[in-house]
């Protein structure tokens, strides 16, 4: 998995579903084959903005824009969800922008 899919990832998960960053670091342990424990563990918690060399709070990656930045052909994502794009793929299951408002109105809040 490249690293960018992997921010994007967690930054999904922690920001934009508000789930605890361990939920992620486990999935990835146990799913990826390249997992590396104290990457795994570090990028977690950076994506989440509570590590020792954490992303602020206010960074939340938007898989959208990401997308287009970064794989503007969609080649990428065709490669690994071939229903991208069709009748097939799944509806949304958030948000984007409400959603980044509310994990910024809950970070602020523990401030």
């Amino acid at each position: 998995m490249h690293n960018r899919v992997r921010m994007i990832v967690g930054s999904f998960l922690v920001k934009n579903l508000l789930q605890h960053w361990s939920h992620g670091e486990e999935w990835f342990w146990d799913c990826l084959v390249d997992a590396d424990l104290p990457n795994n563990a570090a990028s977690w918690q950076w994506v989440a903005g509570c590590g020792a060399d954490a992303a602020p709070y206010f960074r939340i990656f938007n898989p959208i824009t990401q997308g287009e930045k970064f794989d503007p052909n969609e080649s990428y994502v065709k490669q690994w969800v071939p229903e991208y794009g069709t009748s097939n793929y799944p509806k949304p299951i958030v948000d984007l922008k409400a959603s980044r408002e509310r994990a910024l109105a809950a970070f602020q809040s523990l401030k």
